[in-house]
């Protein structure tokens, strides 16, 4: 008969696990984080603007288009 028995987690096996079975972060968290560690804020204005184009553009085909079109 074998012994089944499995050695003790480590710390770090541990630590892995309750992050293996945390809830991932969305998508704005991500970035957020992604900014401040990698101090890339220059990339903030470019989404910023690509977000408000998006917008304008979705915008463009619903009866707000005439209210829009004088911002353009």
């Amino acid at each position: 008969m074998t012994d089944t028995t499995e050695p003790p987690e480590t710390d770090q096996e541990r630590e892995f696990a309750q992050q293996a079975e945390q809830r991932p972060p969305g998508i704005v968290a991500e970035f957020w984080d992604f900014l401040i560690h990698n101090k890339k804020w220059w990339i903030t204005p470019i989404i910023v603007i690509l977000l408000l184009m998006g917008a304008l553009i979705l915008l463009s085909s619903t009866p707000l288009a005439p209210f829009i079109y004088p911002f353009w």
